[in-house]
């Protein structure tokens, strides 16, 4: 029965995951849209494809930390607030307990969070190939 549970953690966790790259995909491509002339700029005084991709990638890379931060403090804030206050009461005849048991391993959310932003970004490297086909004489006159 604990095997199933962990299966359905593990799933759960793997679709957020998915979705959140899909999220970051969509945002390197709107900024690099919206950043279209400035690519062009760079590439035109000399800067390498792979220069202006690590722009991009390390501005997701910051994106990917503020999400990560926010929803840590929210995440992490309700299981206190449930280990500690215990306000999400169960009936004890069907689950044996009385409130939602919390197990809080710092070690698996530091290695949760470095796996997410792994992850996405390696997702986000196929996207930002994109870059590199950008013309920097069609970028600069793109309006």
């Amino acid at each position: 029965m604990v095997e199933l549970f962990d299966f359905n953690i593990a799933l759960i966790i793997g679709i957020m995951i998915l979705m959140a790259g899909i999220n970051m995909i969509t945002a390197l491509l709107v900024l690099i849209l919206e950043r279209t002339q400035m690519i062009g700029i760079l590439k035109a005084i000399g800067s390498t494809d792979w220069g202006v991709r690590k722009i991009f990638l390390y501005n997701a890379a910051y994106i990917i930390c503020i999400g990560l931060f926010w929803g840590n403090l929210v995440g992490i804030g309700l299981l206190l607030l449930q280990k500690y206050g215990k306000f999400i009461t169960l009936h004890p005849d069907t689950y044996y307990v009385t409130e939602a048991p919390i197990y809080l391993e710092v070690g698996y959310v530091v290695l949760l969070n470095l796996g997410v932003l792994l992850l996405c970004l390696l997702m986000l490297l196929l996207p930002s190939y994109l870059i590199t086909k950008i013309s920097p004489v069609k970028a600069i006159r793109f309006e």
